[in-house]
């Protein structure tokens, strides 16, 4: 265990043994002796001096013969760890993506004497195949470890009268090399004395502590241990400098946040981006940086995406720390981390003006654009790179190029439509984007330049005839086909009011009849087709008067209960009591629908008492004067209405204009004339709006609005667990824009209730409307005018299919949306029940109303 056997080290780093020690080649301990036996001066005893003819390290000491013997093996000893022949191992280790090669591991040990301890470690040093050095001084030993950058690094904690061993530990970790260094501090074992604590070693910067033993294989235990733990995480850690490299050089926008949005990092790109400095980031919450846009539905999307471990890509306005406005185009991207949770967030960005390609792009397909919708051709956006403007203005007069400086002018603008900049984003998207991608959003933005935005496609007539007929009689203007058949109907010509009907009835003079009819007003299942047959079809009147003073209208308008009587009178004798559907029975219907959805929770948090008595108002007039055909039918036969109103919203525009021709005309009957100007003009604005919401071609536009804007914000805040929020919710609910939406859907599901009534109700509306439809056939058929809807032909027409398109196309989505918003389970309830009960018909190739007596 004294003198180590003579080691050489050749150039290919094999080891050789002598002959002499060929016989103890399995000492653990085998060292390189040699001592320099020229001195000059008085070196420092232990310090390492490089050999210019080896790769060994040769220990220069003073010349005492006291000391000689100790000396030469406190030498610095290289043991080649491989046995002979053998090269040293390379370990491939796997980092996410990335695959490293790990070298031979490095050892060094830093004991001042050889003893067991040392020596077992040197051992299993050559066992596990790492290369080894000894030191037996602070000095020699951190001079060793900057020259070879060991992995490990085992200092010898126990004997503190030789070198302090946290004192070497600090020094050591105070150089750049040691930040993915294990130090291991080797103790005595105390077997009668109390367990010490670590924390002195860590704070020293030791990795762990090794509990003196000398077991060659509990040496080399530590060190597989320490292989495959410690040096591998330290290892992986070491290669992280090439990814933060890659990001403090990129030219893209990075920024990494923690699973709670708290910012970890930015690069150099991202704060010349925002105008940041990285101390103003690091550690702040994304909300407390106003560097992400602000709008609830957007941000709610984008976190929806990336919460579920979905990598969300796409455009948005981020606000710079200057305030300025900048368009970017990110990638958000979730990092799956301990446990399977999402542990990080990546945002990749870069301005969508980079190079200026965007304009480019955006001007090019500007001008292409014009081509593809008068050629209906798809182009490819990325291939013409000629500027025909360009070209043809070459050699021409200065009128081109003023035009070339208007359209400039006008592209800068910053006032845009949303739409516009929607499709701007599609258009710089294309530039870089694959052949698939940027021919699937040429066909995005054909789409987007349609003005049908909400409405679904349907297929062929073959597949639903009766939904292609509904949908074509109410949500289009119809067939221009005037052939000579005009059809008359003149806004001038409304009805005067019949003497006999100006009775002076109040609600204490109604009729006990008519009182007990309107008994149960106030709940769904009132029976209006009672009221109907009490009041020799004028029910409008009556039930007008009992919600109207329930909801203190009259108190609102400062008008008397006789003003309100005679507008009411004035209003339903303008209504046709031919039509089999659209005469003043429906409209008292819609009235108590509108009344009823007014009296509910979420209804009465979010609109104002002039919300209310806009309502009220809307659903009384919305269909006066309908001559009980479409607005197709009307366009198509040329008539007045559609002329004046150029064939757009026509019947809707005519209700709204005639009910204030009605109402102002004559004091007596006006309930607006006591009313403040202003106050008057926001009570008219909401009373068209809600009358020109029950025109079916918007139907779609304002349920998926309403779908949009109240809904799934309303339940995001409820997933997030904010039901008890009520200053959250009512952000949401009375907003101007959203009061506007939700009384536009209120006023809609009241006008086309019918699906949702008690049963027998149901069937009688549906057999009503069927009626003024083939009507409208017959009246078509007739003049010789295009038939709007072919299935509605009294001969052959199949009610249960029409019930059934109208609730699947129309009704289902629109009421699950209503019923969201406002918790409407009996109406739902009777749905249900009448959904299948057309289905039963159907199925019995029943085309009735009912089916036929037993």
């Amino acid at each position: 265990m004294g003198c180590a056997p003579s080691i050489h080290i050749s150039d290919s780093r094999v080891v050789y043994h002598s002959s002499k020690e060929s016989e103890e080649r399995n000492s653990p301990h085998q060292t390189n002796t040699t001592m320099s036996q020229q001195q000059q001066g008085n070196p420092v005893p232990g310090l390492f001096i490089k050999s210019s003819n080896t790769s060994t390290y040769k220990v220069r000491t003073n010349s005492s013969k006291k000391d000689k013997r100790e000396n030469s093996q406190s030498m610095e000893a290289e043991t080649q760890t491989s046995r002979s022949s053998v090269k040293a191992p390379v370990t491939d280790v796997q980092f996410g993506p990335m695959r490293l090669h790990q070298n031979q591991l490095q050892v060094l040990l830093v004991f001042a004497k050889e003893d067991n301890q040392s020596n077992g470690f040197c051992w299993a040093c050559e066992k596990a195949g790492f290369r080894c050095n000894i030191a037996r001084t602070p000095e020699s030993a951190l001079e060793c470890f900057l020259d070879k950058h060991h992995d490990i690094i085992i200092i010898d904690h126990r004997h503190s009268r030789y070198f302090d061993a946290e004192a070497l530990c600090r020094s050591i970790r105070t150089t750049k090399p040691s930040e993915n260094t294990v130090i291991i501090g080797v103790v005595r074992r105390h077997a009668d004395r109390e367990e010490s604590s670590i924390l002195p070693l860590i704070s020293a910067g030791f990795t762990r502590r090794y509990v003196e033993n000398s077991n060659i294989m509990a040496c080399y235990n530590e060190l597989i241990q320490l292989e495959f733990g410690e040096v591998q995480a330290q290892f992986k850690l070491r290669a992280c400098n090439s990814l933060f490299t890659a990001l403090e050089k990129s030219q893209e926008a990075i920024e990494i946040t923690s699973e709670d949005h708290v910012i970890q990092y930015v690069n150099p790109a991202f704060e010349t981006m925002m105008g940041y400095q990285i101390g103003e980031l690091i550690g702040k919450e994304l909300t407390e940086v106003p560097v992400n846009e602000k709008k609830a539905d957007f941000l709610d999307t984008i976190n929806s995406c990336i919460k579920i471990g979905k990598e969300w890509q796409g455009m948005y306005y981020a606000k710079k720390k200057n305030g300025d406005s900048i368009q970017q185009n990110v990638k958000i991207l979730p990092v799956v981390g301990q446990g399977g949770k999402i542990r990080h967030y990546v945002s990749i960005s870069r301005l969508c003006n980079d190079n200026n390609k965007a304009e480019k792009t955006c001007e090019r397909v500007q001008a292409e654009s014009q081509t593809d919708i008068q050629t209906g051709r798809h182009k490819d956006r990325r291939k013409g790179s000629l500027d025909v403007r360009s070209t043809t203005s070459r050699g021409s007069d200065g009128s081109s190029q003023r035009r070339h400086s208007s359209m400039a002018r006008i592209h800068s603008m910053t006032i845009e439509a949303p739409i516009t900049k929607v499709i701007n984003i599609i258009n710089a998207a294309q530039e870089s984007s694959p052949m698939p991608v940027a021919e699937a959003l040429d066909r995005v933005l054909e789409i987007l330049r349609t003005t049908e935005l909400y409405s679904p496609q349907l297929g062929t007539k073959d597949e639903d005839p009766h939904t292609s007929d509904l949908v074509g009689g109410l949500m289009t203007d119809g067939l221009r086909r005037l052939s000579g058949n005009e059809y008359i109907l003149s806004a001038k010509q409304t009805h005067q009011v019949a003497g006999s009907l100006i009775s002076p009835i109040s609600l204490n003079d109604i009729p006990p009849q008519i009182t007990q009819a309107m008994e149960n007003e106030e709940h769904w299942d009132f029976d209006i087709f009672e009221l109907e047959a009490a009041t020799h079809k004028r029910p409008l009147v009556y039930l007008g008067l009992k919600i109207f003073a329930r909801f203190g209208i009259c108190e609102f308008l400062n008008c008397s209960e006789s003003t309100l009587r005679s507008w009411l009178q004035v209003i339903e004798a303008n209504y046709h009591s031919s039509n089999s559907y659209h005469n003043s029975t429906h409209s008292a219907d819609v009235l108590h629908a509108t009344a009823y959805f007014l009296s509910k929770e979420r209804v009465k948090q979010t609109l104002d008492p002039i919300d209310e008595v806009a309502a009220l108002i809307a659903a009384t007039v919305h269909d006066v004067d309908h001559p009980g055909r479409t607005n197709s039918f009307l366009c198509n036969a040329g008539s007045e209405l559609a002329i004046l109103y150029n064939d757009t919203a026509v019947l809707e525009s005519h209700h709204a204009a005639l009910a204030f021709q009605l109402t102002t005309r004559d004091d007596k009957c006006n309930i607006f004339k006591n009313m403040e100007r202003n106050e008057y003009r926001t009570l008219r604005q909401a009373i068209i709006d809600m009358v020109l919401a029950t025109e079916m071609t918007k139907h779609f536009e304002h349920v998926n609005k309403f779908v949009n804007s109240i809904n799934k914000p309303l339940a995001a805040l409820e997933e997030n667990g904010n039901n008890g929020d009520g200053e959250s919710i009512k952000t949401v609910l009375t907003s101007p824009e959203n009061r506007i939406l939700i009384k536009r859907m209120l006023i809609k599901c009241a006008d086309i209730s019918n699906p949702c009534r008690p049963i027998e109700q149901c069937i009688e509306w549906a057999g009503r409307i069927s009626e003024e439809y083939f009507a409208q056939t017959d009246e078509e058929k007739r003049q010789g005018l295009p038939v709007v809807m072919p299935v509605f032909d009294r001969n052959t027409c199949s009610i249960p299919k029409s019930q059934i398109s109208f609730i699947d196309y129309f009704i289902t989505d629109m009421f699950d949306a209503w019923d969201a918003f406002a918790d409407l389970p009996n109406l739902m309830q009777h749905l249900d029940n009448n959904f299948k009960y057309w289905k039963g018909l159907d199925e019995r190739k029943l085309r009735s109303l009912r089916p036929p007596p037993e």
